[in-house]
């Protein structure tokens, strides 16, 4: 289940899916873009009905692959909770995730069979929704088991049940919290909305209120919101909505309507009155917000803000980024955009401020510049591109049939927040109108006071009180709506869940090759359904090719090359691309180097010009290196502040050695010495060395064939030639042995309320003919929910919201590393529980079951229909083939070597595991773990500073 959002989720989907797929936009200063004559016309086609209990049902047919997204909505989030109850609406989302009535166990397990993807859960102040993206052949199992838990609950919850993932939860809140700035939005709400306004309190509540919960408590919340007059299902993909009426009416018909609960008023809460607080925290740099209360969802005026927030900070190039980015260098980054609430919605102002910087001078250019767009409003170019951004966004966004932001979910949330499933369109409409004039009118309306300002600032952090437990409201649910009838139950829930005999066959698309003048392989697979082309370039180079001392020069460099290109600068450049719908940008891995680009088909010639001069002519302007030097500089010290980044930089130093080319920050930013050693020759050194077309190949996938892009690829790069010498082939990097004995390496993080704890290990390369055999072994032990790891730490002990394992790719030894962020006073417990685990299952104490076996391979083969659903995922797979050598038909021999496996053989990889020669590093308060871990003895244990070097005098 998903941390429930800090900050408030966007209110229409044309704004979340722009957010997800774009989220930038431009101010004045650079000419029209001319546009295609003819634009393609996108939209979400559905139907809908009702069953006689109340639910509401929305179906969309996108029959490009064979699956089903399942979404279901329950119109409860956290403004519902009474008071002393806060959490429950969060906590109860966790629930839903355990037995039902008609199914023991974790609610995963029969999805793990069946091959899922995106499948989650999330609540936040307005809703609470669960979904999940299944085989069509799989759509009975998915609504049985929906079907169960709205219907048949309440008598599998139980008082363990519930002391389970109260404390998963309260675990969830530490983790959340644990993190700089990550207690923000507790004071956030709590400034912006008075006492018993029902988004005062936090979405994940108080540890008072959900240590007071009871077994009563939980089940006649239940009983008041979860009924099926009071949830909207969307269903989407390979379906049609006569097979989606028998289908849900056989399932849901029978379940009885819940009391109609009624929805709190709308109350924005707008304020009169400008505010401030000041709190200090374990940051690296200061931190501004400033919010105000604005309109709530379906209110056009919110529409009008989200356009008014890309003008005003939503892009490199916006008026706020020009300003404090690149003119006075004030912050290393600024955002500001509306989020959508049902009652009442907010306009942030984000600003990461430089350090030694004052924030009284940011604040003061935020008025300033804020002030200037009311009284003036924004240009015509600033609205056609904000227009042209939002437009494609909304294209981008609605490539993905379910998960986070999909179509499902657009069309779920505009029927709970509107009874509209198509309210989307309205928003495309408004956007689409909206008159400059009008986005200043808004902006004065909501703008022009009632702000309030919360500044971070570094120091010591004061933890937030804890507010005692509330005297829980009486409950007071309503009669039922006698015209909400029922149907008689058609399906016997003693035969347990139903499960498919057979599965849709895995498509992986047809692979056409083509080569450029220049000495590039074009590798295409055709897209039809969105007028969208996604390129990557690939080349050799990465990490590994950072020159001794000049860790980050790979990610720097590439990182650079949208900073300026031909003969635009940075800002003119972004400029470009935004009135283009484009995005382009580049940057390193491990092993490689990449440049990525998605351009509407309607402007994919003029956006392919743009991409060109990014390759091959950027500007490496010294003003703009220095820029970007200080803000990645910045960054690194983020890197060493957040417990999971900090951990991230020291381990692959400790595993490989020193001198190894792997062995840097795995984060790819390099350090702050070798990163302000850098100078403009390093970059253009490198540049030329690696950034180069013979040998290189560059991935199309979208809309489009080898007839109609090679030629447009030709005029832009055919007569492109690299410079100079190009360097030899890049050697794997030599194999280093495992220690002899386990070390621990403790970073201090003072105040901290969790450790986390890594656990690593290096084993073959990911072109090692048994690496698939070793991928499924690490499923078993951690790479799955259901695998070992979480299911002792956040199940059974729920001292951790969740345990994972996993290696990822390298041509050379892989980084395989064991993690879990746990209560601090459960360290050196989770640590022994952790050491068991994977000693147990290495040494074949504990080998893996038939059972799991089939559950890790039906996660890695069933799901593949539904795994390449988005060109992003084609095209990394295409990827992962060019980089290490496979065949095109690797998709389909993976599947068949994975289906063959038997246990013998998982147990036989596992082996490759050694738990006495692991690598320790737990961040946390040593003032609290130091003690308990070295009485663990696990090995020597050693105190090391964010740089990995060790603290003397301990």
């Amino acid at each position: 289940m998903q941390m429930p959002t800090r900050m408030p989720r966007r209110a229409t989907f044309l704004a979340f899916a722009m957010a997800a797929a774009l989220g930038t936009l431009a101010p004045a200063g650079y000419a029209k873009v001319p546009q295609a004559a003819t634009a393609a016309v996108v939209d979400i086609p559905y139907e809908t009905f009702t069953l006689p209990n109340g639910l509401r049902v929305v179906v969309h047919t996108d029959r490009k692959a064979p699956i089903v997204a399942v979404n279901i909505w329950y119109h409860v989030g956290s403004k519902d909770e009474p008071r002393g109850r806060s959490g429950f609406a969060h906590l109860f989302e966790h629930l839903m995730f355990q037995s039902s009535e008609n199914h023991g166990g974790e609610f995963f397990e029969p999805f793990k069979r069946i091959g899922v993807t995106d499948q989650n859960g999330t609540t936040n102040t307005d809703r609470t929704n669960y979904f999940q993206n299944v085989p069509t052949t799989a759509l009975d199992t998915a609504l049985w088991m929906e079907s169960d838990r709205m219907g048949h609950f309440l008598g599998a919850v139980d008082q363990a049940a519930l002391d389970e993932q109260r404390g998963v939860v309260q675990n969830e809140k530490r983790q959340g919290e644990n993190q700089p700035y990550g207690q923000a939005w507790e004071k956030l709400n709590k400034a912006l909305y008075p006492a018993g306004h029902p988004y005062h309190h936090s979405v994940i509540g108080s540890m008072n209120d959900l240590d007071a919960a009871s077994l009563e408590d939980v089940k006649t919340w239940f009983r008041a919101w979860y009924g099926p007059n009071n949830a909207v299902l969307v269903l989407a993909g390979d379906i049609d909505v006569a097979t989606a009426k028998a289908k849900v009416a056989k399932y849901f018909g029978h379940i009885p309507a819940g009391p109609s609960m009624s929805q709190p008023k709308v109350d924005v809460a707008q304020r009169a009155e400008s505010t401030r607080e000041t709190m200090r925290d374990k940051v690296p740099q200061p931190r501004v917000y400033r919010l105000w209360n604005v309109a709530e969802v379906a209110n056009a005026d919110l529409d009008r803000l989200q356009l008014l927030g890309q003008v005003l900070g939503g892009s490199k190039s916006s008026r706020l980024d020009k300003r404090l980015v690149h003119e006075e260098k004030l912050v290393d980054s600024i955002s500001a955009g509306a989020y959508g609430k049902q009652l009442g919605s907010n306009f942030i102002i984000m600003a990461q401020v430089k350090k030694g910087v004052d924030p009284a001078k940011v604040e003061a250019v935020i008025d300033e510049e804020l002030e200037r767009l009311l009284a003036e409003g924004p240009t015509a170019d600033e609205l056609g591109r904000a227009r042209t951004v939002f437009r494609a966004g909304f294209i981008r966004g609605i490539e993905r049939i379910g998960g986070f932001g999909g179509k499902a979910d657009a069309l779920a949330e505009c029927a709970v927040y509107t009874g509209d499933p198509g309210c989307f369109r309205e928003s495309l409409a408004i956007i689409d109108a909206t008159s400059a004039a009008e986005l200043q009118a808004v902006g004065r309306t909501w703008l022009g006071k009632g702000d309030h300002t919360l500044v971070i600032l570094e120091g010591e952090r004061t933890p937030l009180a804890e507010e005692p437990a509330g005297t829980p409201a009486p409950w007071q649910l309503p009669a039922v709506d006698a015209a909400l009838s029922t149907t008689p139950a058609t399906v016997d829930r003693s035969q347990g869940v139903p499960m498919p005999d057979a599965f849709p066959d895995l498509v992986f698309p047809a692979l056409e090759r083509a080569r450029l003048s220049n000495g590039t392989t074009v590798i295409l697979a055709r897209r039809a359904g969105l007028p969208v082309v996604q390129m990557d370039y690939q080349f050799a180079g990465g990490y590994s090719a950072d020159a001794d001392g000049a860790a980050g020069t790979s990610s720097f460099t590439m990182g650079m090359l949208d900073e300026g290109a031909g003969d635009l600068g940075a800002l003119a450049f972004a400029d470009r691309a935004e009135s283009l719908g484009a995005q382009m940008g580049a940057g390193a891995g491990l092993d490689s180097a990449s440049a990525w680009f998605s351009g509407l088909t309607e402007n994919l010639d003029a956006s392919l010009a743009l991409y060109a001069d990014m390759l091959r002519r950027p500007q490496f302007s010294a003003a703009e290196i220095e820029r970007v030097r200080a803000t990645w500089i910045a960054n690194i010290g983020q890197e060493k502040a957040r417990p999971q980044t900090a951990a991230m930089r020291v381990l692959p130093p400790l595993l490989y050695g020193e001198g190894h080319a792997y062995a840097m920050p795995f984060t790819g930013s390099g350090t702050e010495a070798s990163i302000a050693a850098l100078d403009r020759d390093d970059l253009v050194a490198f540049h030329q060395a690696w950034v180069r077309p013979e040998g290189a190949t560059l991935v199309v996938v979208g809309d489009t064939t080898l007839k109609q892009v090679v030629p447009m690829l030709e005029k832009h790069f055919g007569d492109w030639r690299g410079t100079g010498t190009a360097p030899a082939a890049q050697a794997v990097p030599a194999t280093v042995a495992r220690p002899a004995k386990a070390r621990v390496f403790l970073v201090d993080q003072p105040g901290a309320v969790q450790a986390n704890i890594y656990a690593g290990q290096l084993v073959p390369s990911t072109t090692d003919a048994g690496a698939v055999r070793f991928d499924i072994a690490n499923g078993v032990i951690g790479g799955d929910f259901t695998a070992r790891l979480n299911m002792n730490l956040r199940e059974d002990k729920h001292w951790s919201y969740g345990a994972r394992s996993g290696a990822s790719g390298a041509l050379g030894q892989r980084p395989w590393l064991a993690s879990a962020p746990v209560q601090i006073d459960k360290t050196a417990e989770a640590m022994a529980e952790m050491r068991r685990e994977i000693a147990a299952f290495a040494s074949g104490e504990t080998p893996p079951t038939a059972a799991e076996v089939e559950r890790i391979r039906a996660i890695n083969t069933l799901s593949l229909p539904g795994a390449y659903e988005t060109a992003a995922s084609v095209a990394s797979t295409i990827g992962g083939i060019v980089l290490y050598g496979r065949p095109d038909d690797y998709v389909v021999r993976r599947k068949a070597e994975i289906e063959a496996m038997t246990p013998a053989q998982v147990a036989e990889a596992a082996k490759t595991l050694d738990a006495d020669t692991l690598t320790w590093v737990v961040v946390g308060d040593l003032s609290k773990i130091e003690a308990p871990v070295r009485a663990l003895g696990f090995g020597d244990v050693t105190v090391i500073d964010g740089d990995g070097k060790a603290v003397a005098d301990r």
